[in-house]
């Protein structure tokens, strides 16, 4: 560049002008090609960016999908129409919140000091919707429209709820929803769920959620800086989509059946047809109420049932375990017959009690006992006596668990419920490292006749009648039988059988025998009186699981019908336990008697009742029923 300084002063002046007109067009050229870039090159980036920071978005529930009995008829759950109040914290002035939570609990019902949990003084700048109520009614609203006026920052909208139609025994079955907690939501949040989902809780809903769930959809909309919405056409809004519709194996008819036989006894029942694993009928009593759980105040009544030492949140059928009792004996009988431990037409005398050790062990025929009986009569009589002396000097404590765990006893049955436990079979080695004691023959004579440590589940033992009748296998008992579309109604799955266990070690003949000598308990044994049904052959076994020392006694019997057909999809079984905890009535083969009635004779529980003439052995207020 020219020195200045070789200038006039004139041409200096008109030198230095022309240096800053320079410079300004090449300001103006360069901020030109910025603008350029940005608005042109880059221009769908920038305007993306400025959407998304002047948007909020805001989820659409999706309403869960209605589970079904397996007739689809009715639904046993649905969704009902219903309204969630929210509130924004930051549309009110700061100090008149609490006044509008004071108006609230009012109107809402709800306690103001549970109100003001909800916006504690850190939301009161918060431009993001509080909800303070689901669950309201339409009566409500009403009341809160009439006053919108003077609740600034109060909405409401729509949030269908569910609606247990059937309640009864089927909440543990079908479960329950609520929100997700914070603990759920960190091992859930990679699954697609948010903070504020609904998720199942317990029985099917908990174990299908992610098929009932639904697609949530959503509400886009432009806000200000500080939040607050703007109208205009940029909202967007993304509709729900509802979740898949569930068909259950549950037959409503059989568990209202089943649910009355029990009556208000705790104890549990298992129906399952053993061709395939469905589950026909599950009751566990005592029971609750699903519904309790879409009231606002549901806290104190949670915590009721929660503190209740019925435990009325615990499936019997699958968590919790009772010594099988004498039920056990069509184990031990399979196992003495395919191990020809013992002839099975040789007798042993029962003398109604013999020593052992440095005790006296009494059958329940006390003297003169049994007599000489056989493995088939031995059964049918439920002679303990032949059962602690054939399984402690013949068949052997090893091999006596291996039987057990060939029908399944102490392993999960893989039912589509969350909690079910396995159960417990003991073992020598068990007691050494547990009690550091030596396995007795003592311990052999206990568990030979379903006493001691062994432990099962109703829906255990109805496997091992299903293995029994199935000639070695067992299907998977399950509760899903199809899943729907909610709009068509076309089924998109169906859920197959599936093989469980398929034993390889008990010939089929073994199993025919067993059958023959669980028909004779039935036909001339132990449950003769309470099974005398002319609508079907029964094959089962009675037990009397001994509780404590205190002559308290679990009731159960284990039992399928038709004894023989050609059909074998007909067949059902049904698992009873009665606990120790309730009233001696030996309930569990009455029990039975009214649910293979109702089925096979197409009755209701008041016909059964008296068509096997039970009414007379009733209680009183099942009698006035």
């Amino acid at each position: 560049m020219a020195n200045l300084s070789q200038f006039p002063d004139g041409d200096r002046s008109e030198h230095r002008i022309k240096l800053l007109q320079l410079l300004f067009i090449v300001i103006i050229v360069v901020y030109a090609l910025r603008l350029f870039s940005m608005q042109i090159v880059s221009g769908e980036v920038y305007r993306s960016q400025a959407q998304n920071i002047a948007r909020r978005t805001t989820i659409i529930p999706a309403q869960r999908g209605e589970i079904y009995d397996q007739n689809f008829n009715q639904p046993m759950v649905l969704n009902t129409d219903s309204f969630a109040v929210n509130i924004i914290p930051a549309e009110i002035p700061r100090g008149q919140i609490p006044e509008i939570l004071k108006e609230l609990s009012g109107i809402l019902g709800i306690s103001e000091d549970l109100l003001n949990r909800k916006v504690p003084p850190q939301y009161y700048n918060l431009y993001q919707m509080v909800e303070l109520a689901a669950n309201v009614s339409f009566e409500t609203i009403a009341r809160l429209a009439e006053r919108v006026d003077t609740l600034p920052g109060v909405s409401w909208q729509s949030k269908p709820i569910r609606n247990y139609v059937d309640t009864g025994s089927l909440s543990h079955i079908i479960g329950y929803v609520g929100d997700i907690t914070r603990d759920e939501l960190t091992i859930m949040y990679n699954r697609g769920y948010q903070q504020g989902d609904i998720i199942g809780k317990a029985g099917i809903e908990r174990q299908y959620d992610d098929i009932l769930r639904g697609k949530e959809g959503r509400e886009i909309r432009t806000v200000d800086a500080r939040g607050r919405r703007i109208s205009g056409d940029n909202n967007i809004r993304e509709p729900a989509i509802m979740g898949k519709n569930l068909v259950l194996s549950i037959d409503r008819s059989i568990q209202l059946l089943a649910e009355r036989a029990l009556g208000e006894r705790m104890g549990a029942v298992v129906v399952m047809r053993p061709s395939n694993g469905e589950i026909l009928a599950m009751v566990s009593y005592p029971w609750y109420d699903p519904n309790i759980f879409n009231r606002n105040d549901m806290g104190a009544e949670y915590q009721r049932l929660i503190n209740d030492p019925n435990k009325p949140f615990l499936n019997r059928a699958i968590q919790s375990s009772y010594p099988p009792a004498s039920a056990f004996k069509i184990a031990m009988t399979a196992a003495i017959l395919e191990e020809n431990a013992f002839p099975p037409d040789q007798t042993v005398e029962c003398p109604g009690e013999i020593t052992y050790g440095d005790r006296v062990w009494r059958c329940h025929i006390r003297k003169p006992g049994h007599g000489h009986v056989n493995l088939q009569k031995a059964l049918a009589q439920s002679c303990d006596i032949y059962y602690w002396v054939v399984v402690r000097d013949h068949l052997g404590i090893e091999r006596m668990v291996s039987y057990s765990r060939e029908f399944g006893f102490g392993e999960s049955t893989g039912i589509d419920l969350p909690g079910e436990i396995t159960g417990f079979i003991p073992t020598p080695q068990w007691k050494d490292r547990r009690f550091h004691e030596k396995w007795l023959g003592g311990d052999t004579m206990n568990m030979a006749i379903g006493q001691g440590f062994t432990l099962v589940t109703p829906i255990q033992m109805a496997n091992m009648v299903a293995m029994v009748v199935n000639d070695g296998i067992i299907y998977t008992p399950h509760l899903l039988k199809e899943v729907r579309d909610p709009v068509s109604g076309a089924i998109i799955k169906s859920v197959p059988r599936e093989v469980l266990h398929k034993t390889t070690d008990i010939d089929p003949e073994v199993f025919k025998t067993v059958r023959h000598d669980m028909r004779t308990v039935i036909s001339e044994g132990t449950a003769q009186f309470p099974l005398n049904i002319k609508a079907v052959e029964i094959a089962g076994k009675t037990g009397t699981g001994e509780v404590g020392l205190h002559d308290r006694w679990h009731s159960w019997f284990a039992a399928y019908a038709p004894y023989e057909t050609d059909t074998p999809e007909e067949q059902i079984v049904v698992s009873i336990i009665v606990e120790a905890t309730n009233k001696w009535e030996w309930w569990a083969p009455y029990a039975s008697a009214i649910i293979f009635q109702g089925i096979f004779a197409q009755q209701t529980y008041e016909e059964a009742v008296q068509a096997l003439g039970l009414q007379y052995i009733m209680p009183i207020q099942e009698r006035r029923e």
